[in-house]
């Protein structure tokens, strides 16, 4: 084995795989986290040699992606069983960004003459950012989220996002992979004759110069070593400018006192897998748990401003509907009896939103689906409802951005019988803005379940409520993360909240569904997290924070520089090849 590692080395999958190995660890549920500073340099290697070994060297990359990507992915199988093709389908087409990544990158580095060290991390974060947005987008699990703990480093994500910390992170190892030397030789230990003949040559010139070198003296010899020293180690003075500013701005950004009002929040953590939850029988069992759970809050939090529920925990629907709205084909209803019905559906919905926080005492943003019914049909929401301590209904808001296939399937509207094949029993409608809710002196802006984990939909919803003059001093995430029975997508979706909170400068609060609940300032600090797939409560003294951030105003474009750099990578990389092929 161990005669058999150099030509492992030199060949293609070899330090792929190592990479892609040393990245899953630094991913939950190890959670290694220095291991993200190395994990590129293996890719970097493949990037500066002068030939990929190999027939099909970028299948080959793209194989390890693909077995990446189905190892950090595998909850997508938990739900039911026909999201294992959503797995199997979203890993393959992750998997082509690998082979992109080297390609481009190597198209940078021996067409272009771009140092490996800025081609790199520039390539590797604007395709982190067309990740975020091609086919609604997903960005877990990327190069910066290992880094979320490191809460000095993580700053900077209110200047450029979290594709800023993930830009740092591969600069930083491609520094460390142009220290060491490339080797081009092919995977094969066997030598042509031009070889043999070559190295001979080489040899005997290497010997003419022996004496001219020996006779240099002490101090051309001590000369040549800081020479070697110098060529070899210079990259690492980047790296630790790059990591040196990095945390010198986060200590700025993090010191002094920028708090506002405060206010006191219990933050519900029930645990009902999602099957259970779906079972209509047991509607009662789910909101008796989080009914108790509660009571408990209000008891053990004095003062208490707001309690939170997570996404569709409160199982009595929300009934709308408007003046036009319209029967049924196949009821035997007229329009005015079915207005009638509608609306003492919509009393009771409302009574029972009312009832349970007058008997809590206490104000309520909770989970619930929403069945608005119109002239054209009826529309399902996934909601937020804020219902004040007398029992009114002070707020709703719809969420915007749904999960393809989880909440919603292509063409299913036409063709009804799709759903058949998921676990979905009717597709869900888009809201359509956000909203700010306004309780206990602050304004809450609620999103739900994985609209956290895309930064420019935050982003977007944050400011157009501060055009709106409505500008959110906390962001709340309701999550149902029942459907994946304690796996570690919880840890990538809390990791998520961090960023999110950073880029923003505005404290996040997140109930969920068997977990993780959890209370995260404007630092990205977790300050309170609640336990794995088990029932808990978490106070949140939350406080508006003052300061501004960047990014929030100004968006994506450091990203989207290194993304227009990528698709000029991708032009000369195609022209190159149009004219190989004419040659």
């Amino acid at each position: 084995m161990l005669a058999k590692l150099p030509s492992w080395y030199r060949s293609t999958f070899g330090p792929a795989l190592l990479g892609a190995l040393a990245l899953w660890a630094a991913l939950p549920p190890l959670e290694l986290g220095p291991l993200a500073w190395i994990a590129p340099v293996a890719w970097v290697i493949l990037i500066r040699r002068k030939q990929l070994a190999g027939r099909r060297p970028y299948r080959t990359l793209w194989l390890v992606g693909f077995l990446f990507w189905m190892a950090v992915l595998h909850f997508l199988r938990l739900p039911h069983w026909a999201t294992s093709f959503g797995w199997v389908a979203l890993s393959f087409y992750l998997a082509f960004y690998l082979p992109v990544f080297v390609g481009l990158s190597r198209v940078a580095v021996h067409r272009l003459r771009v140092p490996a060290m800025v081609a790199a991390p520039v390539v590797w974060t604007g395709l982190e950012l067309a990740r975020g947005h091609l086919l609604t987008g997903l960005t877990m699990a990327s190069l910066g989220h290992t880094q979320y703990r490191w809460i000095g480093l993580i700053q900077i994500s209110d200047l450029a996002g979290a594709y800023g910390v993930s830009f740092l992170v591969m600069l930083v190892a491609a520094c460390l992979a142009t220290m060491l030397p490339r080797d081009d030789r092919p995977s094969s230990p066997l030598k042509t004759g031009a070889t043999a003949g070559l190295s001979s040559s080489v040899s005997h010139k290497r010997r003419q110069n022996t004496a001219g070198q020996a006779s240099s003296g002490t101090q051309s010899s001590g000369n040549g070593l800081f020479q070697r020293v110098a060529r070899q180690f210079w990259p690492l003075l980047p790296a630790l400018i790059a990591l040196g500013l990095t945390l010198i701005y986060g200590h700025v950004r993090t010191s002094g006192d920028y708090g506002g009002a405060t206010a006191r929040v219990a933050l519900i953590q029930g645990s009902i897998d999602s099957e259970l939850k779906a079972d209509p029988n047991r509607r009662t069992e789910i909101f008796q748990q989080y009914f108790e759970l509660s009571k408990q809050a209000v008891r053990d939090y004095p003062n208490l401003d707001l309690a939170i529920w997570p996404e569709t925990m409160f199982r009595d629907p929300l009934v709308t509907f408007d003046q036009n709205a319209r029967p049924p084909e196949q009821s035997n209803w007229s329009p005015d009896e079915f207005r009638e019905s509608l609306d003492l559906a919509a009393q009771q919905s409302r009574r029972n939103l009312g009832r349970t926080a007058e008997a809590l005492g206490v104000s309520l943003i909770l989970g619930v689906d929403t069945a608005n019914y119109t002239a054209a049909g009826p529309e399902y929401f996934n909601s937020a409802v804020l219902v004040s301590a007398d029992g009114r209904l002070l707020g709703r808001y719809d969420k915007i951005h749904l999960v393809l296939f989880g909440e919603y399937v292509p063409f299913a509207r036409r063709f009804p019988w799709l759903y058949r094949f998921t676990p979905l029993s009717v597709g869900l409608t888009p809201g359509r803005d956000p909203t700010a809710l306004d309780t206990a002196g602050l304004m809450f802006a609620p999103n739900i379940c994985y609209e956290s984990v895309l930064p420019h939909v935050i982003r977007r919803q944050v400011n157009e409520l501060a055009r709106r003059q409505q500008d959110p001093d906390v962001l709340v995430n309701l999550t149902n993360d029942g459907w994946f029975w304690g796996s570690s997508e919880l840890d990538l979706h809390l990791i998520c909240g961090v960023f999110r909170a950073v880029e923003c400068r505005k404290p996040l609060l997140i109930a969920a569904n068997t977990g993780f609940s959890a209370w995260i300032d404007a630092d990205g600090r977790i300050r309170a997290r609640g336990p794995r797939r088990q029932t808990g409560t978490i106070l949140a003294e939350v406080q508006a924070d003052r300061r501004t951030s960047w990014y929030l105003y100004h968006g994506d474009w450091p990203a989207g520089i290194c993304l227009a750099a990528c698709l000029l990578l991708a032009a000369a990389g195609c022209w190159h090849g149009i004219r190989r092929t004419r040659a």
